[in-house]
């Protein structure tokens, strides 16, 4: 976005002038004392314990040492633990910053799993640290079960940090109470490219103070400063808290690397000592792939790289993530494959900012799919104009209302064979432009005719700045019912709501209604759509 590239603030620029030199608040007790199994030579987890890509009998169960452990899982029925199954997990160290996943599977479908994480020493498995629990819920198989889940995105973004003064990322608890079959983060996971400073001063004079780590205090290069980016979120109590209930779905976006990156682009900025985004992006993949549980991004098996995608078993964040027969989620990455940024006006673009092999799969898992509905997960908006400089243009949508141009050919040719392939309950989440919003598309307002109408509900941020409302492009004729956006750039989370979105499917019916929340829980605008429609 423009903001993003010029000096002062914009949704997605950079913070400059982080507080390096000055002292940092006190962090929580995990970050700055030894507990007592520290002490004591056994392995610790104070931070906590995740789940992702939940499906129907399996899932991923994640945890971060403090030094070289075995991991185990145990599961069970109850929060008792009798008759409790054990699940080995790998010796977990410094390759990948002392994270490690276990896979389970062969679980019963549509039940509550208890679960621990034992982390044993190595070379003595009688040595255990404390046990750290969690519990999810398994995707059912059949259809009449009610199905909830949220998403949004965007989290200690413009440098607006864990405020303890507010209680921290305290929208996680909002959500957690609401209890949801798992959670969407549609990408900016980090703001690897904004430091967090100590303290800010709000236009009404008010300070907001932030926790603050060594790693977050510049810019993230190193492999050591990405981890430590994906580290620092992981201090706030509500989300290690919602992590433990709530098992995830995760995408990235631009600023897992930096603002509005793409492959091969030089950086010019001069924060940065290297400023080959192809470097930095494989640095924060690993990361990314260290800090999350996500089936096709395993960190312990082998490179990231794209050049080996095929003999690491993936090696890729775009991925289908089914939860029985009411839902598929079909996860893009808007990133790794896009071609530059540009003014968008090509008539020939076959890259786009899928690439053609994300496209080609896309198409196929869509038409495969016997799913009720079919949520397509992207991290940037379609009919948005995104700007990127004064020229570019950094989404689908570069602001001419007429014909399909540059990354909107992709778009045209994925929804016209959504609608010769009569796929059914496709709908379209996002985040990324720090407001909420709902948009539909429909054939008699566009330019492009050949799709079927279709809804794109807008999302975030759940911890970063508000920003004002972005143009609407005309060439898959938009409307938007709704939109709440503040009216001046890089409003603070104590000046602006931040956002939720809210999806629950009928098990009996096949109704799916959307809800867009503000933090605290109100409902903003609800939309029910019904099952069985080409598109929607």
């Amino acid at each position: 976005m423009a903001q993003g590239s010029g000096s002062g603030f914009g949704r997605r620029s950079l913070l400059r002038g982080a507080a390096a030199g000055s002292a940092a608040l006190a962090l929580p007790a995990l970050s700055c004392a030894a507990p007592a199994q520290a002490r004591s030579g056994r392995p610790s987890a104070d931070w906590g314990v995740q789940v992702g890509d939940v499906t129907t009998s399996s899932g991923l169960v994640w945890v971060r040492s403090d030094r070289p452990a075995r991991m185990v899982v145990q599961t069970a029925a109850t929060e008792s633990f009798r008759h409790a199954r054990s699940w080995p997990g790998p010796v977990i160290g410094p390759d990948t910053d002392f994270t490690g996943v276990t896979s389970l599977h062969g679980l019963p479908s549509g039940e509550q799993v208890h679960y621990r994480v034992l982390l044993a020493d190595p070379d003595d498995p009688r040595r255990t640290g404390e046990p750290v629990s969690g519990t999810f819920r398994t995707a059912p198989t059949g259809r009449r079960a009610d199905l909830r889940f949220h998403w949004s995105g965007d989290l200690a973004g413009q440098g607006w940090g864990i405020n303890p003064d507010r209680g921290g990322y305290r929208i996680y608890e909002d959500m957690r109470r609401r209890n949801p079959d798992f959670f969407l983060c549609s990408g900016d996971n980090i703001y690897a490219d904004n430091p967090i400073p100590e303290r800010v001063t709000l236009p009404d004079g008010r300070i907001w103070r932030n926790v603050t780590t060594e790693e977050k205090s510049k810019v993230a290069e190193t492999l050591a400063e990405f981890r430590g980016a994906f580290r620092y979120n992981l201090l706030d109590d509500n989300l290690r808290r919602f992590n433990a209930q709530v098992p995830t779905i995760t995408q990235w976006d631009d600023h897992e690397v930096h603002n509005n990156w793409y492959p091969g682009q030089l950086l010019d900025d001069d924060r940065y000592t290297e400023k080959r985004t192809d470097v930095l992006s494989a640095r924060s993949l690993r990361a990314f792939g260290e800090y999350f549980p996500i089936r096709t991004l395993r960190p312990d098996r082998g490179s990231t790289s794209r050049s080996s995608e095929a003999e690491n078993g993936g090696g890729r964040v775009y991925r289908v993530v089914s939860h029985g027969p009411l839902l598929d989620v079909f996860v893009l990455d808007m990133r790794r494959y896009r071609n530059a940024n540009s003014p968008g006006r090509q008539t020939d673009d076959p890259q786009g900012i899928l690439g053609a092999e994300q496209l080609r799969w896309l198409k196929r898992e869509l038409s495969r799919s016997r799913a009720v509905w079919k949520v397509i997960a992207s991290d940037m908006p379609l009919g948005l104009v995104v700007p990127d400089g004064k020229t570019n243009f950094e989404a689908v949508a570069q602001g001419d209302p007429g014909a399909p141009l540059g990354r909107e050919l992709q778009l045209a040719e994925l929804l016209r064979h959504i609608k010769h392939d009569r796929v059914t309950g496709t709908v379209w989440l996002t985040t990324d432009v720090h407001y909420t919003a709902a948009q539909h598309y429909a054939p008699e307002r566009a330019a492009f005719k050949d799709f079927e109408p279709f809804w794109e509900f807008v999302s975030g941020p759940l911890n970063a700045g508000g920003f004002q409302a972005l143009k609407l492009d005309g060439t898959f004729g938009p409307e938007q019912p709704f939109i709440k956006a503040p009216d001046r750039a890089n409003t603070s989370p104590a000046e602006s709501p931040q956002y939720f979105g809210e999806v629950d499917i009928d098990g009996g019916s096949g109704e799916l209604t959307v809800r867009l929340r503000q933090e605290g829980g109100q409902v903003l605008f609800s939309k029910v759509l019904q099952p069985g429609r080409v598109g929607q």
